[in-house]
């Protein structure tokens, strides 16, 4: 595990002192391993015995990979042999993999934002002809905010969701209630009012207001500033495609992150996924920010957790003139086919199957927890994960309207590191106000799109 990855304790089962949660789970997961193949998978996989295919996944999705791996062999015969990276690896080592001509990887499953960079590269497959002749896919099941922005570059499509990552706000019941609060907050200046009473307050016990994740890479510092523009209701781009990182309400989002850095837990600028959720399963903060499947972890005493049955989770808070809150899709994996692999209609097959509400549906509550979020509206609404998770399932329901992705074209991940360069020289004090931080990133982003 490298900081800049989900931590492994997402990968450990949740404790027997939860019988209302644990037998519904269990006997989910004692099925998963029969799920049927769909139709569109079925087909192929009577041909497939004994083929291989190599995938790429990052490394908290290592357990997902071997339950998919062991599931889907059990039902075709074909051997899936995963190949583990960290986050902020896979794209180069995917393109690597295809333009030196190794050609290694069948399959992969790469951040969202970089799948117009790898299409322009040559490196993942145009999938658009066979998802609309697919029908057995289901494309309409997919969540709609998630279903384009995961996999549509222009007008057309590389692949299918996988890990329908979303932000929600998780808060720690008891140091809310001893400190005076009785609910989480709603806006922003409620969530920083409560952070800095907590921090004043507990600190010098070691316990503060929240973990803030603030290390300077986009899926983390880059992720807590797409939570507050989310929240005020920005956007990276406007209709037309044109950068609007400088309006105010990217400002208003900048400065968000600059009020509350003083009262995170220390220090927020090396805060990863590691220390956040460390910090939030030791009961050392109040709030994080985080993706749903955190809720899973909480409850699991072989994760370290001491705050089972202690914490609570809602949408993230709004700002200025927002009323509605928004889902900010932060991270986000899609499940895409390599450029130059000679087995594209079995990886088809595998992403297809992959990709379906079953599976889909399984890996929510699959024990040992797997990381995986939902991606599709009947596996979120499904009686196992609202049964096994309820609270998870209402805050997942945000992602269903209006949510808030990345830029997904070509450079859309320069324009992220831009962005979060940027936002860690305002945050250590050397970038000036918010105001201008923003514009600068405005300039760049234009210049990098216009070249």
């Amino acid at each position: 595990m490298t900081a800049t990855d989900k931590p492994t304790t997402l990968l450990t089962p949740r404790p027997t002192s939860l019988p209302s949660r644990r037998s519904t789970v269990g006997a989910l997961a004692a099925l998963a391993v029969t799920l049927p193949l769909g139709a569109c998978a079925a087909g192929a996989a009577d041909a497939a015995q004994g083929e291989e295919l190599t995938v790429l996944l990052i490394s908290s999705h290592e357990g997902a990979s071997e339950w998919l791996a062991e599931t889907y062999e059990e039902e075709t015969g074909v051997r899936i042999n995963p190949v583990i990276v960290p986050y902020d690896e896979i794209a180069a080592k995917l393109t690597l993999d295809q333009q030196s001509g190794a050609n290694t990887i069948d399959v992969a499953a790469p951040w969202y934002v970089s799948i117009g960079d790898l299409a322009a590269d040559g490196v993942i497959q145009d999938l658009t002809d066979w998802i609309e002749e697919t029908p057995d896919l289901d494309t309409e099941d997919f969540i709609p905010s998630i279903y384009d922005a995961y996999t549509q570059v222009g007008d057309r499509r590389y692949g299918l969701p996988f890990d329908g990552d979303t932000h929600v706000l998780f808060y720690n019941t008891e140091i809310l209630a001893r400190n005076g609060f009785d609910a989480p907050p709603a806006t922003w200046d409620e969530y920083l009012e409560q952070v800095e009473t907590i921090t004043e307050n507990e600190s010098g016990d070691g316990v503060y207001g929240a973990a803030v994740f603030g290390q300077k890479s986009p899926l983390i510092l880059g992720a807590s500033y797409a939570n507050r523009l989310a929240g005020y209701g920005g956007s990276f781009l406007d209709e037309s495609g044109t950068p609007s990182v400088d309006t105010p309400e990217a400002v208003a989002a900048a400065q968000a992150l600059v009020d509350i850095w003083p009262h995170a837990f220390p220090t927020p600028g090396e805060t990863a996924f590691g220390e956040g959720n460390s910090a939030w399963l030791d009961g050392s903060v109040a709030f994080i920010e985080n993706w749903t499947d955190l809720g899973v972890v909480s409850q699991s005493a072989e994760s370290g957790s001491t705050v089972a049955d202690g914490w609570g989770v809602t949408t993230l808070p709004v700002g200025g003139d927002a009323t509605e809150s928004r889902a900010s899709l932060v991270a986000g994996f899609t499940w895409t086919v390599t450029a130059n692999t000679e087995e594209t209609e079995l990886a088809q097959d595998f992403i297809a199957w992959a990709a379906s509400a079953e599976v889909n549906e399984a890996l929510l509550t699959a024990e040992p927890p797997t990381g995986i979020d939902p991606n599709r509206v009947s596996s979120l609404e499904s009686e196992s994960y609202g049964t096994a998770f309820p609270e998870l399932q209402e805050a997942n329901r945000a992602t269903l309207t209006d949510s808030l992705a990345w830029p997904t074209g070509e450079h859309a991940a320069q324009l992220a590191q831009i962005l979060t360069d940027e936002l860690a020289k305002l945050l250590a004090g050397q970038g000036g106000t918010a105001q201008e931080t923003m514009e600068r990133v405005q300039a760049e982003w234009e210049r990098t799109l216009g070249d």
